[in-house]
């Protein structure tokens, strides 16, 4: 892994406060920001507190002119600071510390910071790039709401350097632009297929009823005290798929059957999924669709319940949005550490020992 130059990655931002109304150092600020989150800070009144904490500590690696930044300081800079250009240094960051290899699988999903929601403003909506083998965040770009992911999405992937990757989107992505762009950036997809491309569906189903199968893929996962069986059948003849000219690289279709046997109460759940494909191989196609689920597992969940992002109540201006890209800063580095040690463990770890947290900055 390449290290964290704040300097190089971060602190060549432009500074969005007035020059006679500075206090503090721009880079003292971030360099506190990820330094605190990584030790399990929240808010911007946990910085405070750190600084407080930390002061002696702090003084031997920064400069701090301006003595203790207030929650306020903290507050007012992430409020005002581009979060495009914060997204851009991010993506900067991790193109250099990814290591690419074909077939990496990219998942692109949304999550809403439900506690962002004010009076007026609706809560807002991150749409972000997961790796799945490198297990890191790739980045992010902020919607309104769900329902523009639509437009996101292909912003964010001219962001990314996916050749040779394959992207997977839900349904919402199913789209036949992104589905255009990813081929034009030398990309495979694997695009989940429901209602809202209803005719599309329609003529999947029935190729599934009618059509023999190239091929198929089974696999079985235990644990969690369930056994889980998934069926992947490909069929690469699109004679049934009117308006398949118009889908750009597309090469075949997929279905894919679960079922789910709980071993508690002996319930078993039965599940099918359609898929478009610009790939062929149905054991490919089915640990992309398994690995997919990792944006949610790997990334949502963690920042749920480690970095408890649904209960941050950041609503001005930018603040929720580079809140958000702080947590994924510092989740990428605490991921990309040999420490055994669960996210959660890796923070207490890092509030407790300086040493091991600047192992986790790099610095």
């Amino acid at each position: 892994m390449a290290v964290l130059d704040l300097k190089s990655y971060f602190c060549g931002m432009k500074d969005p406060r007035i020059d006679r109304r500075k206090v503090h150092k721009m880079e003292d600020l971030i360099f506190i920001s990820i330094a605190c989150v990584l030790c399990g800070g929240e808010s911007w009144y946990d910085m405070e507190l750190y600084c407080e904490l930390k002061y002696d500590w702090l003084k031997t690696i920064l400069e701090l002119p301006g003595g203790i930044p207030s929650h306020d300081t903290f507050n007012r800079f992430f409020s005002a600071l581009c979060p495009k250009e914060f997204e851009q240094c991010f993506i900067k960051w991790t193109n250099s510390i990814v290591q690419r290899s074909d077939g990496e699988v990219i998942s692109i999903d949304g999550k809403t910071m439900r506690r962002t929601k004010g009076r007026e403003n609706p809560a807002v909506h991150i749409v972000s790039a997961w790796a799945d083998s490198n297990n890191i965040v790739l980045g992010q770009l902020k919607t309104q709401q769900k329902s523009n992911e639509i437009t996101a999405i292909p912003e964010l992937l001219k962001l990314l350097m996916i050749e040779s990757s394959i992207i997977t989107i839900d349904a919402m992505g199913c789209q036949r632009e992104i589905a255009s762009q990813i081929i034009e950036q030398k990309g495979d997809y694997v695009l989940a297929l429901k209602g809202n491309q209803g005719n599309l569906l329609k003529e999947v189903e029935d190729s599934f009823k009618t059509l023999k199968h190239d091929t198929t893929s089974e696999e079985l996962d235990m644990g969690h005290g369930r056994v889980e069986t998934r069926k992947c059948s490909v069929i690469s003849d699109l004679q049934l798929i009117e308006n398949k000219e118009l889908w750009t690289g597309l090469k075949s279709i997929a279905r894919i059957e679960s079922e789910r046997y709980f071993k508690v109460d002996r319930k078993i759940e039965t599940d099918i999924r359609y898929y478009i494909c610009s790939i062929e191989n149905a054991q490919t196609i089915n640990q992309a669709i398994r690995k997919h689920w990792g944006v949610e597992n790997k990334l949502h969940w963690t920042l749920d319940m480690s970095f408890h992002e649904d209960y941050i109540r950041t609503r001005t201006k930018n603040a929720a949005q580079n809140f958000s890209m702080l947590n994924k800063i510092c989740l990428n580095l605490l991921k990309s550490d040999s420490l055994k040690a669960s996210v959660k463990g890796k923070r207490k770890a890092a509030g407790w020992e300086n040493s091991y947290l600047l192992k986790l900055l790099k610095f």
